[in-house]
């Protein structure tokens, strides 16, 4: 069981605020964000692509055991609404594998995690 913050965090606020954990070095993914003030985000974005976080995926196929994750046709699709979409309440943690998070308005602290080697 992991406790959070034992592997770091980042706290960010505001319009245009993120943390990009996007590149073929990162040793770290977002696990948790847990909201301080209502917020909305610009992009979210799944890690690697894979369905199982917050997306816009409405239907997801049989699990593949070959690649320990879902099939092809379940394709994750990022979450990227400006303004316009879902607004997170103050107060809450969603749990994921996120690998960017860009804020449109809020203030909320991710939570990493090690990224499995190999």
């Amino acid at each position: 069981m992991m406790a959070f913050g034992q592997f770091g965090s980042s706290f960010i606020t505001g319009d245009g605020a993120k943390v990009d954990l996007n590149n073929g070095g990162a040793t770290r993914y977002i696990c948790a964000i847990q909201f301080l003030a209502d917020t909305q985000f610009q992009a979210l974005e799944n890690m690697n692509g894979e369905v199982g976080s917050v997306s816009s995926v409405t239907a997801e196929n049989k699990h593949n055991d070959a690649t320990d994750g879902f099939g092809a046709n379940a394709v994750a699709v990022d979450l990227s609404i400006g303004g316009s979409g879902a607004t997170f309440p103050k107060g809450i943690t969603i749990y994921g594998r996120w690998d960017f998070v860009e804020l449109h308005s809020g203030t909320c602290v991710c939570y990493f995690a090690p990224r499995q080697k190999g």
